[in-house]
């Protein structure tokens, strides 16, 4: 299992040709609902009327050179190593599951179009990530289900209560869950893998096809406002916050910044 390619494997039954187009498909999905998404709640719109306001406001150029720093700090410290989150645990939590799916999706891809059958060689570092990187994003996303996702028990819900909110870490699971098994049942020679094949294909086009509805597209609007707000901070217009006042803050003042313990 970690070292065959399971779509090689499956080529067997179902053509590569078929398996590509469905890439290709669930590719189209995650585009088109990503411009639904936009479309729907006008996010763009809100994003660059946001960025005009907020540089009229600016009170420093910021040069291209500085631009540049910024979208690599943006890169490197709110994209790559999730600094936004506060919390230790979620942090991890969050980069384990966004480098594994990561891994899994490329993987997955380089392995159905360059490698999808037997007679071409697979190198074993292909299955080995998928493999690495579906445990990655089990392990990282049943931690945030089961063990850091809000309380909703202390506003009086169900623990294990389900929002549409939810839909895109629940599919994701489902989808890296389903192929591992199935990977390990077609690999054992198991009665039991076009079941499981069938579960795996439905999880994924749910993760894929769910966009407009699920939380997916966040991940290409995160890094935008992380980015935008940065400038904001450079150009001096802060966004929609108010300027800092000289004024020291004292006890029940609204401006005093709240203490973490």
């Amino acid at each position: 299992m970690f070292t065959s390619n399971p779509f090689a494997e499956l080529s067997a039954s179902i053509s590569p040709a078929l398996m590509q187009t469905y890439v290709v498909i669930m590719i189209l999905l995650v585009a088109g609902g990503t411009l639904l998404d936009m479309w729907h709640k006008k996010s763009a719109t809100y994003f660059f009327n946001n960025w005009r306001k907020a540089k009229s406001k600016g009170t420093k150029p910021v040069g291209a050179g500085q631009m540049t720093a910024i979208a690599v700090q943006t890169a490197v410290v709110d994209v790559a190593t999730s600094a936004e989150f506060c919390n230790q645990r979620r942090r991890i939590a969050h980069l384990l599951t966004m480098y594994g799916f990561l891994a899994y999706v490329v993987t997955t891809a380089i392995m159905v179009f360059w490698y999808p059958t037997p007679a071409v060689p697979t190198p074993v570092i292909l299955p080995t990530l998928w493999v690495i990187g579906a445990l990655m994003a089990c392990v990282g996303g049943y931690w945030f289900w089961f063990f850091i996702r809000v309380d909703v028990a202390a506003e009086g819900n169900p623990t294990l209560r389900i929002v549409r909110a939810d839909l895109f870490i629940l599919a994701l699971l489902a989808s890296v869950t389903l192929g591992l098994i199935w990977a390990l049942l077609q690999a054992a020679g198991s009665s039991w893998t076009t079941v499981f094949l069938g579960l795996y294909l439905i999880a994924t086009t749910v993760l894929f096809g769910s966009i407009p509805w699920s939380k997916f597209s966040h991940m290409f609007f995160k890094p935008a406002a992380a980015f935008q707000k940065r400038v904001a901070n450079a150009d001096g217009s802060r966004g929609n916050l108010p300027a800092p006042s000289d004024k020291p803050a004292t006890l029940g003042d609204p401006r005093r910044q709240p203490s973490h313990y």
